[in-house]
């Protein structure tokens, strides 16, 4: 639905400044520590996730944000769908909420730069 990509585009603005704390979001996971992952984990993209997983260093983090990307969401575990991205690759962080609040985002966020040091 898009709807947590929203609250994540949102941590870029004044009020919340995610830059503040040293977060810069990235395009390329050859650049990251932090996988940030949002939606459902559909049978079809998930060679396509083990392989982002895979591209990004060592030590890496992976948050799964939304009720999708935790547990499948409305879509549970289905022929299409993994049931949450933690079926496919290892997850370190989870952040509810459907969508979650740019404040449960940040908190996850600072937990899993945490979990690097």
């Amino acid at each position: 639905c898009n709807g947590c990509e929203v609250e994540i585009a949102a941590l870029n603005n004044a009020i919340y400044d995610i830059e503040r704390f040293g977060v810069h979001f990235v395009a390329s996971p050859r650049h990251a520590d932090v996988l940030l992952v949002t939606g459902v984990g559909s049978r079809n993209m998930e060679s396509a996730l083990r392989r982002t997983y895979d591209a990004t260093p060592d030590p890496k983090v992976v948050v799964a944000v939304g009720a999708c990307a935790s547990s499948g969401g409305i879509f549970g575990d289905t022929y299409a769908t993994s049931g949450g991205i933690g079926n496919i690759v290892p997850v370190d962080v989870y952040v509810p909420g459907c969508p979650p609040r740019p404040e449960a985002l940040l908190y996850g966020l600072l937990l899993a730069v945490d979990r690097i040091r």
